[in-house]
């Protein structure tokens, strides 16, 4: 006689309830990247723990460098060169009068090194804010979850770029800004006002989101802490620009 379903308890728990189950793992969907780089400005909390748990960064990063190379390209290469050329004259030194056909270079020139320069400086700082949080700090963040951070945190100051270009046109300065020194131009000119003129609003606004990074790459880093990191880092590289501008 074969046995029943009733008798053979073993094989029933093994059909009915298998003792052998998958755990079911909570997935975070990273949205699109159009929709990332709109959430930056919008929702910024959510967006930098979707990163940490999929710190992808590369999409970001391009965007960033190719808005802030269109920026650069809009300027009139006039304008780059009567800065140089003003620059030079404070330092005593004489500026070459340049031939056509190396103006026409430079319009490529000057894009070009500011997409470059653009990649460049997001991987530098991702290295620097590692080794500060993850190394020194000792939070457990990895070199790649900062650089998401800051590939995204970085395209709100190249969309200002961008929309400041015609600002940076009608005044004649290429190196226009939205800055701290527009509160304060009530002070002399001199080194403090320099400083404040380093301190760009929309590079605060991009070290605050890397806060809100930072804090979700690590729960126990707080927001302030990490704000205070970040616009320590910012000061500090202000504090070395003002003795140049």
């Amino acid at each position: 006689m074969e046995p029943s379903m009733e008798d053979s308890g073993v094989e029933g728990r093994t059909q009915e309830e298998p003792d052998h189950r998958q755990p079911q793992r909570e997935t975070i969907e990273l949205p699109s990247l159009p929709k990332r780089l709109v959430s930056v400005f919008v929702s910024p909390g959510a967006l930098t723990q979707q990163l940490a748990a999929d710190p992808r960064w590369l999409g970001a990063m391009l965007v960033s460098a190719v808005v802030v190379g269109v920026a650069t390209a809009l300027i009139p290469v006039d304008l780059f060169l009567e800065a140089q050329r003003q620059a030079a004259m404070e330092r005593g030194v004489d500026f070459p009068e340049l031939p056509q056909r190396m103006r026409d270079l430079m319009r490529f020139v000057f894009p070009t090194f500011a997409v470059l320069s653009t990649v460049l400086f997001t991987f530098v700082f991702a290295g620097l804010y590692t080794l500060i949080f993850a190394f020194i700090l000792g939070d457990e963040g990895r070199f790649k979850q900062y650089l998401a951070m800051l590939a995204h945190a970085w395209f709100i100051a190249a969309v200002f770029g961008l929309l400041v270009t015609p600002l940076r046109i009608s005044t004649e300065n290429p190196q226009f800004t939205l800055n701290l020194a527009s509160f304060f131009f009530f002070l002399p000119d001199g080194y403090f006002l320099n400083v404040l003129r380093a301190l760009d609003l929309s590079q605060i606004w991009a070290t605050l989101v890397f806060a809100q990074g930072a804090h979700a790459i690590d729960r126990r880093r707080g927001f302030g802490s990490a704000a205070a990191v970040g616009l320590g880092v910012l000061l500090a590289f202000a504090l070395v620009a003002g003795r140049f501008m």
